[in-house]
């Protein structure tokens, strides 16, 4: 046994065991080069950051109301499509859930007199709409729109599909983004028009028909192009790219969550529209790469906010992480949380600091005209409810007066 041999024995056998070139055991492997292999690896660290209320973004009206706006211009859509310009309300009366209608679809129609008009139809005292004249002028306006801007729609819906892992989206799912991308109801209905031979439709697994891109371009991202301008980025692969942030007001952090931030930008930045395969989820630029994604998505939309719950869909096929929601939470910089309406919007910082960071949608200018309608129908009703109760009130101090002439006048 080794016990039993001498020192210089011993010491012999321990550096035959020894790993080096001379070692009984030594073989020589060579590693394969690959790009993430080359960069400095740092584990997943975990942080967390309090929620801080803002009342900026809290207050940012375009956003706020489109959960409202929404099922306006769907409803707004069926009037506008048929020949005639008006319909009974029994065409869209069972159709509530379909176009988001959160009450009975007659009584939310009444909310906004300034954007539909009721009055008795000619058979059987049912009642109709039409658009008023000032809801029809925007809606000329906003057809006008989607026709000059086809191609910047397109292109929209092209860098969409280009970040997610095989170039292609369930067809659900782009309907399920198309009022944020801000497209058209119909816009996939007439694909002569609207897509190019870029695009084809396809089959997928699960019995679902999705539409794929084949294209070779390369696509830069906001990010990468906003650096190239500021001269940080020369277009080479895997070169650190810092976030820009916009702290609230009273936002604190603690020493180590600076110093991990302070490393999180020295991180290489791996675009959107990059093969992410080789990839370590289990690292920290696999969460520099996941928020470039969700910073590239929220650039893209009309108003660069989302319902949070609306993008968990998009896991799957853009390869996002179970968790991703923690992305926004630990990233307070970048995006802001809102839980006004009821629900959980994420708010793209960037794009309401920095106004020549990410460029305009051009329907967002007609969203909020109509959202303008929306804001005088309520003063409008306002001014009914309380003229309504002025009269009645009188109406009642005259009875209780005994004022009641002949007639009962």
């Amino acid at each position: 046994m080794l016990f039993n041999l001498n020192k210089p024995l011993a010491r012999k056998i321990k550096k035959l065991l020894r790993p080096s070139e001379n070692s009984i055991f030594f073989f020589e492997y060579n590693i394969p080069s690959l790009p993430f292999l080359h960069v400095p690896r740092c584990s997943y660290v975990n942080v967390y950051m309090k929620w801080k209320k803002d009342s900026y973004y809290d207050t940012i009206e375009h956003i706020h109301q489109s959960i409202q706006l929404k099922p306006v211009v769907a409803l707004k859509n069926c009037i506008a499509q048929e020949p005639n310009g008006c319909i009974p309300i029994s065409v869209v009366s069972k159709r509530g859930l379909q176009l988001d209608v959160p009450m009975k679809v007659a009584r939310f129609m009444r909310l906004y007199p300034l954007i539909f008009e009721e009055y008795t139809g000619p058979q059987y005292n049912l009642p109709w709409f039409r658009l008023t004249p000032k809801a029809a002028d925007i809606d000329r306006e906003e057809k006008g729109v989607y026709e000059e801007c086809r191609e910047d729609l397109r292109s929209r819906l092209k860098r969409m599909i280009l970040m997610t892992r095989e170039n292609v989206l369930p067809l659900k799912i782009i309907q399920g983004m198309q009022w944020y991308l801000g497209l058209p109801d119909d816009f996939l209905q007439y694909p002569e028009q609207n897509l190019d031979e870029s695009f084809r439709f396809v089959d997928m697994e699960d019995g679902l028909k999705g539409l794929a891109l084949e294209s070779k371009e390369k696509v830069c991202s906001v990010m990468e192009k906003n650096a190239m301008k500021r001269g940080l980025y020369s277009g080479g692969p895997m070169e650190a790219i810092e976030f820009p942030f916009f702290p609230s007001k009273g936002l604190r952090m603690r020493t180590k969550i600076e110093d991990w931030l302070c490393e999180f930008q020295k991180l290489p930045y791996i675009s959107p529209y990059d093969d992410f395969s080789n990839l370590d989820p289990n690292v920290d630029i696999a969460e520099k790469r996941l928020v470039g994604v969700l910073h590239e998505i929220l650039s893209l939309f009309v108003d660069h906010s989302a319902e949070r719950k609306k993008l968990f869909c998009l896991k799957k096929y853009f390869g996002l992480p179970q968790k991703m929601h923690r992305a926004f939470e630990r990233h307070p910089h970048m995006f802001y949380l809102s839980f006004r309406n009821k629900t959980c919007t994420v708010i793209l910082k960037e794009a309401y600091n920095d106004i020549s960071a990410i460029e305009k949608h051009p329907i967002l200018r007609v969203r909020k005209k109509y959202i303008k309608l929306m804001k005088e129908s309520e003063v409008i009703l306002r001014n009914r409810r309380v003229n309504n109760r002025f009269y009645n009130r009188s109406a009642k101090l005259d009875l209780d007066s005994g004022d009641v002439v002949e007639g009962g006048v």
